[in-house]
């Protein structure tokens, strides 16, 4: 058993003393900015924010084409007396004005590049009566460990590290070489955002099925804080980045997929010379009807600035990317594998060995500016709730099986609470009637000869110990059919698929049989998402989960025989448990955690769900879910809260009603001929749209106002109240790490209050995952004698005063055969095939005890010879919350689950009035 595991997570070295770094850094300047600004507005006459300069390409250009450029600042495309540029060594005027030139003509359309040319003509010029000139360079130090506490004791960076930190760090690795089983390999920088990644280049090849797939190690790099941490953190995260070598689908398909470019620089040495790959996007441009470099890639001025060289053009890097990745002349182009566009026969992830391997590369180039955060240790050897015994040596077959079909049985007598469960199954294939027919029985643990067959051969009933399931199972017909779209000009989106809508739910009135008193499931086989891909908005899915719950009924779905590799039996199975857990026939296992926890605890749970107007109805809405699960209660065990009737509803019923929702009808919008819905306030030239006015603020206080309302109503029994921060920070800020203190909550503006306020026995604990930002670090096991492999437990620090802790599942099954020394990325003499497999990790969950009865809380309200809390013990069961019989562990705390699948049920309608 491993005691410890290492986080691949770094943090300035105090014992270094102050990290200042010499920069050049250059300012558009008032002239200059003044001067690009009145180009944009006359470029684009419709532009509602004439003085925010699109710089997002234009920066992407510099970073790629200007050698020494490490970073952009931010808003400087607002404001010409902020920091633009910050670079190694002053970029050359010869250099700067040709890029700032070409920029400036790609504003305007492609037949009148005059404005560019002239501009830059004036830039090179040095003339002094020019009244547009090139800003001087100044040097200036740059504090790269800048932070200040927070009232909580949380280090707040300064903002601009979070783009500079990674791109410094990156290029300080790109100058060293990887070496793994003796052979090297170098990497490239690409920028990302709010980070940047290495990747290495040029990349590693795979022979399989008569093909060559290349794939390459990707790191990336981001800054992030940790709740009461006095450091900030830099995390890198490792994976296998995988390269496109065909297509499998058609242009107009593909909506925009990344192609990071290779290309020497036009200028004079310089430094970083050849370390940087350029981030462009290719996809397909719906006005024009043809592939296109979109998203302000750079790629498209490249050409203008390089006359020498041949680059791809989109059609040539479509129908060729093998060609493109090995290179035209000096010229080479990536395409960023994603399933979308076909199989690929390496496997995604790195086994641990791999891992700990990069991550020591990363250690010793880091030193001595940055060091390693400390190692986590064991907090408690409870790892799981009281779960069923495993099936092993010694234990008779089957037991298990029966015990939990048992407890299946049990709870869903308690859901059902003396109501008959209806089901409909509308299938496509028999083969699928036949496997959900047969799987049901089984995992509820009906004896046989206990159902009642139908004259007709379409209905199925069960009677068992307080158990009434009547199944009826039809051909689907239309009902699973694409829903018909049109592309009527001048009509919204979301508008023209709640009409298609409202004809699905048409076509289910008349399909439904109207229930009898009791609860009511549909089950329907469809195809796989991918066939509906090649028309937006056609895949059924949403508008069936609509229609059927306007008949008061829950639903589930199952894919087809052909659109999936799984098991059918296997799926079957899921399909039920999943109708079970919206039934609210699911509890969580007693926990084993101690004394230290209330016997009548209760939990809650909150989830906000955020849907723009991408959404799965294209309509955009913010909306608070809130689910109580109280252990031992019998009927009713699990509850949403109805906000419209401020009172406790169970599970089922508040699907339902989360999916009554309406909008009135869309406005403030044009579409145009493509169908694509453009908002008014968006800057056509590239900048944000903005905001309206207010709209955040009143999210912000009315989720606030649910909230506060919510443990009003927690307040009569002890309450362990869940949120995960990442999901919730959005509107609720009293969340976000710079904000948090012990033991208090903030709301809106007014100072934080002790949590006890808000209920005498509450506890609130804050989750956090990696949230596809790389918010939470990886983590690899490992022992003194420089062994790796996975854990599972609950760890912590000390430097966090025992409130931040781990919380690491078992492995997938999926990699359990898998030995944990496996090198992908250069496969040995004995692994020939392994970059062919799939590797994965389990994350980490990040549980932060933001409030519990600690010594201070229980002074502050009065109770202090009370016996306080150990924050550890309420991890810990957090923990223990993510184990249940019938699911592999759950990625969040059992009740934070089912809030965030109930979101699932939140699908507004636009108005079609």
């Amino acid at each position: 058993m491993y005691h410890h595991i290492r986080v691949a997570a770094y943090e300035p070295d105090p014992l270094h003393g102050p990290w200042r770094e010499e920069m050049k850094v250059l300012r558009l300047g008032e002239d200059l900015h003044a001067e690009l600004t009145g180009m944009h507005a006359e470029a684009d006459k419709n532009s509602v924010h004439p003085h925010r300069l699109p710089v997002r390409r234009l920066n992407s250009l510099l970073q790629a084409m200007a050698p020494g450029v490490i970073a952009t600042g931010r808003n400087a495309g607002t404001d010409g007396r902020l920091p633009w540029l910050y670079a190694r060594e002053a970029v050359p005027p010869d250099v700067l004005a040709p890029v700032v030139g070409a920029w400036a003509a790609g504003m305007h359309r492609e037949d009148d590049d005059s404005e560019g040319a002239d501009l830059e003509e004036r830039l090179r010029s040095g003339d002094p009566a020019e009244t547009v000139r090139l800003p001087h360079w100044e040097t200036e130090p740059v504090d790269l460990a800048e932070s200040v506490l927070s009232a909580g004791g949380t280090a707040d960076p300064a903002a601009r590290l979070y783009s500079l930190l990674p791109e410094w760090i990156a290029f300080r690795l790109a100058t060293r070489t990887f070496r793994t089983g003796g052979t090297p390999l170098h990497f490239r920088v690409e920028s990302s955002g709010d980070g940047a990644r290495l990747v290495s280049w040029p990349p590693q090849r795979y022979e399989r099925r008569r093909q060559t797939w290349y794939y390459s190690a990707c790191l990336t790099i981001t800054v992030h804080t940790v709740p009461f941490a006095p450091r900030f953190r830099v995390h890198v995260s490792t994976q296998v980045r995988r390269w496109a070598t065909r297509l499998d689908v058609r242009p107009h398909q593909l909506g925009g997929t990344t192609v990071l470019l290779d290309a020497p620089l036009p200028w004079p040495e310089g430094p970083d010379r050849g370390h940087r790959l350029m981030v462009n996007t290719l996809g397909y441009d719906r006005r024009s009807k043809e592939l296109a470099w979109r998203r302000h890639s750079p790629a498209p001025l490249v050409p203008e600035l390089d006359i020498v060289r041949n680059y791809p053009r989109p059609e040539a890097l479509f129908s060729d990317p093998e060609r493109w990745i090995n290179g035209s002349g000096d010229v080479a182009a990536g395409i960023v594998y994603h399933p979308s566009i076909g199989p690929h026969e390496v496997g995604p992830g790195l086994m641990p060995r791999e891992r700990a391997d990069l991550d020591a590369w990363v250690e010793e180039g880091l030193r001595p500016l940055l060091a390693r955060v400390p190692d986590l240790t064991r907090v408690s050897r409870s790892n799981t709730p009281a779960l069923l015994p495993r099936s092993g040596a010694g234990r008779v077959p089957g037991v298990r099986d029966a015990q939990m079909a048992l407890q299946r049985r049990a709870a869903l007598t308690r859901a059902l609470n003396g109501r008959p469960l209806e089901i409909d199954v509308f299938w496509q294939s028999p083969e699928t009637r036949a496997a959900l027919l047969a799987e049901l029985p089984k995992l509820i643990g009906l004896p046989a000869g206990q159902q009642v067959p139908s004259a007709d051969g379409e209905t199925w009933q069960w009677q068992c110990e307080g158990v009434d399931i009547r199944v009826r199972a039809r051909p689907a017909g239309p009902l699973a059919d694409a829903l018909p779209t049109t592309r009527a000009r001048g009509r919204l989106r979301a508008v023209r698929l709640a009409e298609a809508i409202e004809g699905r739910c048409g076509l289910v009135a008349d399909r439904a049989d109207p229930l009898r008193g009791g609860a009511g499931v549909v089950i329907t086989e469809i195809a796989g998402k991918e066939r509906f891909a090649a028309v937006p908005d056609s895949d059924p899915k949403h508008a069936l989960r609509i229609a059927w719950a306007r008949q008061g009924r829950l639903t589930q779905f199952v894919n087809s025989p052909d659109d999936t590799d799984s098991a059918l039996e296997h799926r079957a199975r899921w399909t039920w448990l999943d109708a079970f857990r919206q039934l609210g026939a699911i509890s969580p296992p007693a926990h084993r955690v101690g004394a230290g926890i209330p016997g009548d605890l209760q939990y809650a749970a909150l989830w906000l769900v955020r849907h723009t107007r991408k959404g799965p109805t294209r309509c955009p809405v913010h909306r608070l879910v809130a689910v109580r699960v109280r252990p031992g209660d019998g009927p009713g065990v699990i509850e949403g809260w109805d906000a419209e009737r401020a009172e406790w509803v169970p599970y089922p019923k508040l699907l339902l009603l989360l999916s009554q929702a309406r909008e009135p009808a869309a406005s403030g919008g044009k579409e145009t001929g493509t169908g694509k819905l453009v908002d008014d306030s968006a800057a056509p030239g590239g900048s944000r749209p903005a905001a309206r006015p207010g709209v955040e603020q009143d999210r912000q206080r009315e989720t606030e106002r649910q909230i506060r309302a919510l443990l009003f109503q927690l307040r009569d029994r002890p309450t362990l109240l869940l949120a995960d921060a990442g999901n919730l920070r959005q509107c609720w800020p009293g969340l976000r790490n710079g904000a948090l203190d012990r033991d208090m909550l903030g709301f809106g503006a007014e100072p934080a209050q002790r949590h006890t306020l808000y209920g005498h026995d509450l506890r609130v604990l804050l989750v956090r995952d990696a949230n596809a930002r790389g918010e939470v670090a990886e983590w690899y096991a490992h022992d003194t004698e420089d062994g790796v492999g996975f854990a599972e437990g609950v760890w912590g620090a000390a430097d966090t005063e025992g409130r931040v802790f781990a919380s690491t599942a078992s492995k997938p099954h999926t990699v359990a055969k898998l030995p944990k020394g496996l090198m992908k990325l250069v496969p040995t003499a004995q692994g020939r095939t392994a970059p062919g497999k799939t590797a994965w990790n389990p994350g980490q969950l990040e549980i932060t005890v933001l409030g519990c009865l600690s010594d201070k809380a229980l002074t502050d309200s009065g109770r202090a010879g009370d016996p306080p809390d150990r924050p550890a013990e309420w991890a810990t069961l957090a923990h223990q919350l993510r184990y249940h019989d019938d699911y592999p562990p759950l990625a969040r705390p059992l009740p934070l689950h089912l809030a965030r699948l109930a979101g699932e049920y939140v699908l507004p309608v636009a108005g079609t009035k």
